[in-house]
């Protein structure tokens, strides 16, 4: 039986993903939690076969949730399953370590697909995100500038995009506000942006926005 942790806020697609995944009658959802925080918690008294995991989560996110499955259970598969098109996430979460990306958008049988995928021990990458890997290796040297910020600075950058304000990306992130104006300062600096305006310019001319 292989055994799942869903990481997932909404319980509507976390009662979804648990009929999908069960009706094969081959796995098992051992654990469905709504935070990150609250994942890595029963993942450090228990064990799963593979880890399914959103990005926005109240606390501490499937960022950062990534972050500490690396160290701390590294032979973890974790699967990251979003409502973020693949275009603004999916490179950078698999080079972060992320065994696959899964838009939400996708067929049920994919999700189920995909999960047999990064337990064999591969990496599940959908075409879309070959196209994106592909083409990031034929980039020129000089990387557009987007590119050079860290996961981090990249999630600020997208909620500032947005049009969040400050304050909305601390409560969002779970930071302090100070702390969110320092990784503003920091994206503007590595962007060589400006101001507001012109982020949400960039983000708009480079397609980085849904």
């Amino acid at each position: 039986m292989i055994r799942i942790l869903i990481a997932d806020d909404h319980t509507v697609v976390c009662q979804g993903l648990t009929l999908i995944l069960e009706k094969s009658h081959e796995m098992k959802i051992v654990a469905s939690c709504s935070n990150g925080a609250d994942a890595l918690n029963w993942l450090r008294s228990n064990d799963c076969d593979v880890a399914l995991i959103d990005i926005a989560m109240p606390g501490m996110n499937g960022i950062d949730l990534l972050k500490h499955l690396r160290k701390e259970k590294p032979k973890l598969p974790a699967l990251v399953l979003s409502s973020y098109p693949e275009d603004q996430y999916a490179v950078r979460l698999i080079k972060a370590g992320a065994a696959g990306y899964l838009n939400k958008e996708c067929a049920p049988e994919e999700v189920v697909s995909a999960v047999r995928c990064v337990l064999d021990g591969k990496r599940y990458i959908s075409p879309a995100v070959v196209e994106m890997l592909v083409n990031e290796l034929n980039l020129p040297d000089g990387k557009p500038p987007h590119e050079t910020l860290s996961n981090r600075e990249y999630q600020i950058f997208l909620l500032l995009a947005s049009g969040k304000t400050v304050s909305e990306i601390a409560d969002a992130v779970a930071l302090s506000p100070k702390t969110i104006s320092t990784y503003r300062t920091r994206v503007m600096e590595k962007m060589y942006l400006y101001n507001n305006a012109e982020l949400m310019r960039y983000a708009i001319d480079n397609h980085l926005m849904n």
